[in-house]
């Protein structure tokens, strides 16, 4: 299989929860599964995780899981025949107090906030904005509209505000019991739905260590970068997070499909140079949940998302409901492989102007522009908290980066890191001989051979978290 830098996100559902076939998924080249909490109880999430090991450790591989949290409802309720159809110029009444189903002149709210959330004038897109309605008053809980865009409304369908300013908060107790959940099976990233400020995203850490406390077990976060609000906050929530998702959908309903390409490339931008990972996410392969190729057109967003230097993308539907979830995780890597061999790479331009203050981050940088100049074979990382990896991983480079952490909990978040190989190696040994065991170990897999340059960095004492402070060049004997 050739070297592939993008790592893939794949949901799992019911398409993908065969255990041979998800070994398959893992082998062909799936490296973190996501767990979407909108679907299903605890146990069939607790079910669900243990499932994914098991697939991974029969692959051999490692994978990364991501508990992703549903956030608020904010969603139509149920109608008595299931749907109606809106007709454009008809008068459909929006009411937080109804508790009858829904018909053709009106529907309840799951979201109960929403008549003091709007006024007049405003425009809310249904049914990820399929169908629009123009607020004409709001009247106590009754929000009066008229249909500007009509089409068949069904139940729980999520309603946005154009613009945004759905007050919303990101967690709900649902997310907060969820987020127990995802602790009890130690998920290694959980993400966060519709956060707009930092502090949701600190409220959601605070939640997610005191739940991890009794397993010793601390995640990423990443924030679903999906509401209108999010976008000026965006290097605040950014710095309370460990990485961000580009999560299309919601967001192009808000701010408009027009301005969802480059706010993508601004965001990729953004998370790289602050040292974060980044997830490029809905419908990336969209037509492949009933078709066996993927459009041109899909082909170019994912090599697009793979040149704006994003760590993954993501597959939803297309992995949890599709026909042929296998065939779209082949394709999906196939098209990495290919955008990748067009990268340019521009290392003594990346380090122009800058500065370290850390000795740690120093000898990250120091490997990379080494490794790069020299042509190493490889650079190896012996680390322990998956610092270093995870810098050297924010610049581009066709020289593949293996880290070597004696942590389980390391490895499978180094998972998501662009262009990281994550491997299991012990180092409580001394220096000389942990350097000497971590060249073997690459000979033995086959990554180097007699022969080879590689670039390695380690701390001294071994095992001190932060304590990177040794680059060495070395000849493969």
């Amino acid at each position: 299989m050739a070297r592939r830098a993008t790592k893939i996100v794949a949901t799992l559902g019911p398409a993908s929860s065969d255990p041979a076939l998800l070994e398959q998924m893992i082998r062909a080249g799936v490296n973190v599964v996501r767990l979407n909490f909108s679907h299903g109880k605890a146990k069939d999430h607790i079910d669900r995780a243990a499932l994914v090991r098991e697939a991974a450790q029969r692959a051999g591989r490692e994978v990364a899981i991501m508990a992703d949290l549903q956030g608020p409802k904010i969603r139509v309720g149920k109608f008595a025949e299931g749907k109606v159809l809106l007709q454009q110029g008809a008068k459909f009444v929006l009411d937080a107090s109804r508790t009858e189903p829904g018909d053709i002149d009106g529907v309840g709210l799951d979201y109960k906030e929403l008549p003091r959330d709007v006024k007049a004038g405003d425009l809310l897109l249904l049914n990820d904005g399929l169908i629009m309605l123009t607020v004409d008053k709001v009247l106590g809980e009754q929000v009066l509209t008229t249909v500007k865009q009509g089409g068949y409304l069904s139940n729980n369908k999520g309603i946005n505000k154009q613009g945004g300013g759905l007050t919303a908060p990101a967690l709900t107790a649902k997310d907060m019991e969820d987020i127990r959940t995802a602790m009890a099976f130690q998920a290694d990233y959980v993400a966060v739905s519709f956060p707009q400020n930092a502090t949701d995203m600190e409220m959601a850490r605070q939640l997610c260590n005191v739940a991890g406390a009794e397993f010793r077990h601390r995640p990423g976060l990443i924030a679903k970068i999906e509401r209108a609000e999010a976008i000026p906050n965006l290097e605040a929530i950014l710095r309370a997070s460990d990485g961000i998702m580009v999560a299309r959908g919601d967001l192009a309903i808000e701010v408009g499909n027009a301005a969802v390409p480059a706010l993508q490339k601004r965001m990729i931008r953004m998370a790289r140079e602050h040292d974060k990972v980044v997830i490029t996410a809905t419908q990336m392969m969209e037509s492949m949940i009933h078709a066996p190729v993927p459009t041109r057109a899909e082909v170019s967003d994912v090599a697009n998302a793979v040149l704006d230097g994003t760590d993954a993308v993501m597959l939803s539907a297309e992995t949890a409901a599709g026909n042929y979830p296998l065939e779209t995780i082949i394709e999906m890597a196939n098209i990495c492989v290919e955008a990748e061999k067009a990268e340019d790479v521009k290392l003594d331009a990346d380090f122009t102007g800058m500065n370290f203050s850390r000795i740690d981050q120093s000898i990250a940088m120091g490997a990379l522009f080494t490794a790069h100049h020299l042509g190493c074979k490889a650079i190896v990382a012996l680390t322990d908290s998956g610092s270093t990896p995870l810098w050297m991983s924010r610049h581009r480079i066709h020289i593949p980066i293996f880290a070597l952490t004696p942590k389980l909990t390391t490895q499978r978040k180094m998972a998501l890191y662009r262009n990281v190989r994550p491997l299991l190696m012990d180092q409580s040994v001394d220096r000389d001989r942990a350097l000497g065991e971590a060249e073997e170990h690459l000979k033995r897999r086959g990554i180097m051979a007699t022969g080879d340059i590689y670039a390695i960095t380690c701390g001294e004492p071994m095992g001190a978290p932060g304590g990177t402070n040794m680059l060495k060049i070395c000849r493969v004997s």
